[in-house]
């Protein structure tokens, strides 16, 4: 056999080991990074009709939007007393929280609860709540003691006001939280102290 054609089989031989033996060995040398953000549907309840995959990219489209809300204090001012007051924290790691929420006692006897230098993720569908829990952690937390739903929220950054229903005893709410109501997830939340 001419030793170009030796060369050649021992070129098509040795291709394919040396393919395979990199295949095999090289992972020991080389490092693959990935850095993924932890899923924003990992809490979420999965409606019928959709995917996780679905929900996953709906709560990671709207998480980067900002829709910024700035109400003035409802007046009159006058004869207006804080009932109580509490500072937003962060649901989870993706879930982010900041601001203080604040019940006021306006001069007619009604109530109003206010947020001021709020920011939080954004979500489908955010609602304002009102909740018997202090410190819900979970949806089964926040449903254990019950809540009031006040209104969809109207930003997810800025100062905003809350009327309360004249039939909410205020007194029985222990914090104030942001979720999102079509997975069910708590996006936000705030413990509430009395004032002093």
């Amino acid at each position: 056999m001419p030793t170009g054609k030796r060369f050649w089989i021992a070129v098509l031989v040795a291709v394919p080991h040396v393919v395979v033996g990199w295949w095999l060995i090289s992972p020991l040398f080389l490092d693959q990074t990935v850095d993924e953000e932890f899923p924003f549907a990992a809490a979420a309840v999965v409606p019928d009709d959709m995917t996780r995959a679905e929900v996953e990219a709906e709560m990671a489209t709207v998480a980067d939007q900002v829709h910024e809300m700035n109400e003035a204090m409802p007046a009159p001012m006058v004869n207006t007393t804080v009932v109580k007051r509490g500072s937003f924290r962060d649901a989870d790691a993706f879930h982010k929280g900041s601001g203080a929420a604040t019940i006021y006692r306006l001069e007619d006897g009604s109530h109003v609860l206010r947020v001021e230098d709020f920011r939080v993720t954004n979500g489908p569908d955010l609602r304002v709540l009102l909740a018997g829990h202090p410190n819900p952690e979970n949806r089964d937390e926040l449903e254990s003691r019950g809540y009031i739903e006040l209104d969809k929220l109207k930003g997810n950054v800025g100062n905003q006001n809350y009327p309360i229903p004249d039939e909410v005893d205020v007194s029985a709410q222990m914090s104030v939280v942001i979720y999102c109501r079509p997975f069910h997830v708590l996006f936000a939340i705030a413990p509430l102290e009395v004032a002093e």
